[in-house]
């Protein structure tokens, strides 16, 4: 489905049953809702999962304007309200989704019972901001192919790609699909991330999730999140780099499972 949020128009889907909690999945930069085939199916037969495509990505409109984590956060709190959710959600983001899952919590907590963080940051260094200037100027000069090879060797281990080529083939097709004004869009996003002294003053329940091996939201930078928000929990899922939903799904619908079967 399609709902016009903040001039624009985002897809959207809900499983589930109408009347279970809701859970909200927010995608990683350069994908989108579709990345989460493994976790919709498994999480729809007790919650509501509403997960939608970012701005700028998958089937939602893709405005040619620099995005801010604080828009993409209203972003979500329009699609609940379109969808007529009145209830408290739980959010679910990763990378890009887990610092929309921060601003979330700083500015509309009464929204949501429980946040998860996975594979996130909570601050762009600025030798991030400047490298991901260089991947700006890449992509207006040669569009996003040039990114597809090394987006992969950074979300997914060399072992998981060498055993499963269908999925690596299918992540690639995902980054490859991202518009670039969509993915320069959430680039300046992330250009502004500086929450990690905010942070303390997120109450909600969290669950900060990393990839042993994630090479750039590193288990120190979930250690980091995990240390400012107060009775935060932290999972390390093994031996993954940063798209740990995709390669290992098992263990990351557990590391979920659990900490929301501790909500009250």
């Amino acid at each position: 489905m399609r709902i016009t949020v903040n001039g624009i128009d985002l897809a959207c889907q809900a499983d589930g049953p109408e009347d279970g909690p809701v859970l909200v999945l927010a995608h990683t930069l350069a994908t989108s809702r579709a990345m989460w085939r493994q976790q919709v199916p498994h999480f729809a037969r007790r919650y509501r999962v509403v997960s939608y495509d970012l701005r700028g990505h998958g089937e939602s409109a893709a405005p040619d304007y620099p995005y801010s984590l604080e828009m993409l956060a209203e972003d979500v709190i329009g699609i609940l309200d379109g969808l007529g959710v009145e209830r408290p959600a739980i959010f679910l983001g990763i990378s890009i989704g887990g610092m929309i899952g921060q601003a979330l919590a700083l500015r509309h907590p009464e929204r949501f019972r429980a946040i998860i963080l996975s594979n996130t940051i909570s601050r762009t260094p600025p030798e991030g901001q400047a490298m991901w200037e260089q991947r700006i100027e890449a992509i207006r000069k040669d569009g996003i192919e040039g990114q597809v090879q090394p987006t992969l060797e950074r979300w997914l281990s060399p072992e998981f790609r060498a055993r499963d080529p269908e999925t690596t083939k299918w992540v690639a097709d995902l980054i490859r699909a991202t518009p670039a004004t969509g993915f320069i869009g959430c680039a300046r996003a992330i250009q502004k991330l500086d929450f990690t002294d905010q942070l303390e003053r997120v109450t909600l329940p969290t669950l900060v999730i990393a990839g042993e091996k994630d090479p750039g939201a590193t288990v120190a930078a979930a250690q980091a999140i995990h240390d400012k928000i107060k009775g935060s929990q932290l999972a390390v899922i093994p031996g993954c780099h940063h798209q740990t939903p995709i390669e290992a799904p098992e263990a990351f619908n557990g590391a979920v499972d659990t900490f929301l079967s501790k909500l009250t």
